[in-house]
């Protein structure tokens, strides 16, 4: 809906006149929510041709005009009292936003959380964007949180190194506790709700974090080194805050719902269908989701920022207890009964004590000529953020030859509040945690410092996670209730992204902690690692002896 409304003032027409089609492709993380020039060059050249015009960039061609994600530069301190409680936080946020401006989201979302979650009475944020020769950066997955949940996770480490405090009782000692909810941090964000500590507690277990040192011991017997990497975050959804539903009984006995956010393979359609079949008491197969076509769907705010379960579920909710309540003024019509008298349960319109009864679909058959189609909509804004959070732990082994990092376990926890459809949202996570190591071990669009020019332009000089680079990973969904919302519902499908980067760098560090190293840059390739651990040991001049 928006890119028809972008679309229609760039070409200078009315909105009437243009039809945007919406299909699964697989993903969008951002990159493609917004308007680019080439969809209204296709659109302008069509018209001036008056015949169809497709336009499908090559590899190299996407490299150079995709819209990118992070490029965040920061400067963060953290005080800390004699008994190792967190006092203060200051930050200096320099955002690339590339040649021109698309969006400033990553930037203004990570700044309402560089306090991450733990407890930060003051804090003092200098948060800029600038311009630069490269191309424009936009939301990508958890938009702004991966990066301000690395600073703050990374300086926890550091933190509990140079006091000599175990990092994980460190955390625990500054945590939000769940009493503070609502929690207002020290830059104004309102934590809805959550077990922060609870999230720890149950991710070491699920890592098995009591039984490392043997592994580690096991690690070296084979010549490799072993690390393990905690990290928390917490992160704000809310998105675009207007979502419309329709829903209507059709003869046949299904039922349409129109809706306007959209998805692009993530499944909404199964879970949108479980929320209307349960508020209905109607089988699940029997709900018909619609959506992805502006000449169907006339309002709606798309799928980013964690929104399309909260927003849709919630504005789906209503319009069905608003189908009931006609559904009721009809049954009382057909019945000659008052209205308060009619019940509805199990699917069916009943007058308790009596033999009148009629289930949802036949009274929208017996009641179509005189009352017309049974349908209800229902506009809903929401305007309140909510906050999902969690906590993971990576572990990875370290070929000290070669510099190679292999992660050998990975586990999470995640409240994403009321869990509509754990199998999607596992999905979901498996995804978001590949995302984020792939940034941390691989990913970089790298520009020539001297000359501008790309020198990422294909797969082959691109690095990708790959599933035959991941271990199974065991993951657990956390349900504190947001109060936000009717359905308290927070969101799933950024989470696993999140922590994920500071997770990969804690646990890499830890297995090089013996060698003296500590910091490394992202990404975590075999060269970068392999340099640092020959620098740190004092064995610059040896080669590199056959990383992949």
């Amino acid at each position: 809906v928006r890119q028809k409304r972008e679309l229609a003032t760039v070409l200078g027409i009315e909105q009437r006149r243009l039809r945007v089609l919406s299909y699964d492709v697989g993903g969008n993380f951002g990159a493609r929510n917004r308007v680019y020039p080439e969809f209204g060059l296709v659109l302008w050249a069509s018209e001036k041709l008056q015949r169809p015009v497709k336009y499908t960039a090559t590899r190299s061609e996407a490299f150079l005009t995709d819209y990118q994600g992070r490029d965040l530069v920061t400067t963060v301190e953290l005080a800390l009292g004699e008994d190792g409680s967190f006092l203060a936080l200051r930050a200096d946020n320099i955002s690339n936003v590339g040649a021109r401006c698309v969006s400033l989201s990553p930037l203004s979302k990570g700044a309402g959380l560089i306090t991450g979650s733990y407890r930060i009475p003051a804090a003092s944020l200098r948060a800029r964007a600038v311009f630069t020769n490269t191309m424009c950066t936009q939301a990508y997955r958890s938009s702004g949180r991966p990066e301000v949940t690395f600073a703050i996770e990374r300086l926890v480490e550091i933190a509990a190194r140079e006091l000599g405090m175990d990092a994980v009782e460190l955390r625990r000692r500054n945590l939000v506790p769940p009493e503070a909810m609502p929690y207002t941090n020290a830059v104004g964000s309102v934590y809805d709700s959550g077990e922060y500590e609870a999230n720890m507690d149950r991710v070491l277990t699920l890592a098995e974090w009591q039984d490392f040192e043997s592994r580690r011991t096991e690690t070296a017997k084979r010549g490799k080194w072993l690390g393990r990497g905690l990290a928390h975050y917490v992160e704000s959804s809310i998105g675009t805050p207007k979502e419309r539903a329709e829903i209507t009984v059709r003869p046949d006995g299904s039922v349409e719902v129109v809706i306007g956010t959209q998805p692009s393979g993530q499944g909404h359609e199964t879970s949108f269908a479980q929320v209307v079949a349960d508020m209905l008491d109607l089988p699940v197969e029997d709900i018909d989701i619609v959506l992805g076509d502006t000449d169907i769907v006339s309002v709606g705010g798309g799928s980013h920022s964690g929104r399309s379960m909260r927003h849709a579920g919630t504005v789906m909710a209503m319009a069905s207890a608003d189908l009931v309540a006609e559904g009721r003024r009809r049954a009382a019509d057909l019945f000659d009964e008052p209205e308060d008298s009619v019940v509805f349960a199990d699917g069916r319109f009943v007058i308790p004590d009596t033999n009148h009864a009629v289930d949802l679909v036949q009274l929208a058959r017996d009641t179509a000529e005189t009352h017309g189609p049974l349908r209800a909509a229902r506009t809903n804004e929401m305007h309140t953020p909510v906050f999902p959070n969690g906590a993971a732990v990576c572990e990875v082994e370290v070929d000290p030859q070669t510099g190679l990092v292999e992660i050998t376990r990975y586990a999470s926890v995640d409240d994403v509040g009321r869990c509509i459809n754990p199998l999607i949202v596992h999905g979901q996570t498996h995804g978001g945690i590949a995302q984020g190591v792939g940034q941390a071990m691989w990913e970089q669009c790298h520009v020539d410092s001297d000359t501008g020019q790309p020198m990422s332009g294909s797969f082959m000089d691109y690095g990708m996670p790959r599933s035959d680079n991941m271990p199974s990973f065991t993951c657990e969904i956390a349900e504190v209730i947001s109060p936000t919302n009717p359905l308290g519902i927070k969101a799933g499908g950024e989470g696993g992204t999140t922590p994920a980067l500071a997770s990969v760098m804690n646990a890499v560090l830890d297995a090089l902690k013996h060698t003296g190293v500590v910091d490394l840059p992202m990404p975590l390739t075999p060269l970068t690692v392999w340099t640092a651990i020959r620098g740190a040991t004092g064995q610059t001049d040896q080669k590199m002896t056959g990383s992949r």
